[in-house]
């Protein structure tokens, strides 16, 4: 059960870290009514992109301390 929760973990990261990527391209990308892009780039795409980044980031970092804290030693190297 622990195993199927680490799986889950990692997944809802990488998930979210690509929807990050693919706001953070909408927002870069981001066009005007005229078909120009637009310098302010559609701000709720960005608002996505940090978001989602921020998940994905706890997600990896709750991961990784999870993956740690079942080895018996922990080395400063790992």
């Amino acid at each position: 059960m622990k195993n199927m929760g680490l799986v889950l973990l990692w997944t809802v990261g990488l998930l979210t870290a690509a929807v990050s990527a693919w706001q953070f391209y909408l927002f870069v990308m981001f066009k005007d009514s005229r078909g120009l892009l637009d310098v302010q780039g559609g701000a709720l795409h960005l608002w996505l992109a940090v978001g989602a980044a921020i998940v994905a980031c706890v997600c990896v970092f709750l991961g990784l301390f999870r993956r740690i804290n079942h080895t018996e030693e922990f080395h400063i190297t790992s």
